[in-house]
């Protein structure tokens, strides 16, 4: 169901919180769908059900104009892209069914225990040293593993948007570290995943979710000047031997949403 609230004047901070989420959002590789839920929830008192849906929704704009962004910059892996796409709108289609049969605070441990396994993935995978024998496998056998990883960590991510009503960001930048990618390709392509799955989880949550325009046009206003400068500063950053640092960064941020997720169930 779509309406639109009466105007508070609370309302008049949205632009601001729209922007910044924009900008980082789209600077870190997600929508910012998991800050707006907290936003929509304790700032503005948002009810659950409508919270979840209009934060999908609000992350559109964001998806949209960041990958476009990151596209022109050329910071977008299509291939890897698609692939993740492809599993993650499984993932949301089955994850919004699954909202129903869970309750609030069984979500937030389960989204918590999760985000927590992912982030030690990501150390993990950091930290690891691949051998060369590694490098030696055939080129049929390291399709077959990238499509493995691809599809399970799309629809990881696509369960997590559509059961959730967030991004699903952490599997996606989990799954593009794990295929070795460069950060930027990595951030630019998680973006487009989230632009999918988010798209998908609307869809599937709209029958169930109420979607407040009100709220939609007073983050977006913001969100979208965000969003539209985030892939700019990021690609004049200069990351290179700091992309180990950044990948402990993402892991530990990951953690820290996981913890805070069990202890505030």
């Amino acid at each position: 169901m779509i309406f639109s609230s009466s105007f508070e004047n609370i309302y008049l901070l949205l632009p601001l919180i729209g922007f910044v989420i924009g900008l980082f959002g789209t600077m870190l590789g997600g929508g910012g769908g998991f800050f707006f839920l907290p936003v929509l929830t304790l700032i503005i008192g948002v009810p659950a059900h409508t919270a979840v849906a209009t934060s999908l929704a609000a992350t559109l704009p964001i998806g949209l104009v960041g990958s476009w962004g990151h596209y022109r910059k050329g910071n977008i892996d299509t291939n890897t892209g698609a692939l993740f796409g492809i599993a993650g709108i499984v993932g949301a289609l089955l994850g919004a069914r699954i909202t129903n049969l869970i309750s609030e605070p069984q979500l937030k441990i389960l989204f918590g225990v999760y985000s927590i396994l992912i982030a030690i993935n990501m150390l993990v995978a950091g930290v690891r040293k691949y051998k060369e024998v590694e490098a030696q496998k055939s080129k049929a056998k390291l399709k077959a593993i990238r499509i493995g990883k691809g599809s399970f960590f799309g629809l990881t991510a696509g369960l997590i948007a559509g059961t959730f009503g967030t991004s699903g960001t952490a599997p996606i930048i989990a799954g593009l570290f794990s295929m070795r990618l460069p950060v930027k390709l990595v951030v630019g392509t998680s973006l487009l995943v989230v632009l999918v799955n988010t798209v998908f989880a609307v869809g599937a949550h709209f029958l169930m979710g109420s979607i407040d325009l009100t709220l939609i046009a007073f983050l977006t206003s913001g969100s979208v000047i965000g969003a539209f400068l985030g892939p700019r500063l990021f690609s004049k950053s200069k990351i290179g031997k700091s992309e180990k640092k950044v990948k402990y960064v993402y892991a530990a941020v990951v953690a820290a949403i996981g913890i805070l997720m069990i202890v505030n169930r």
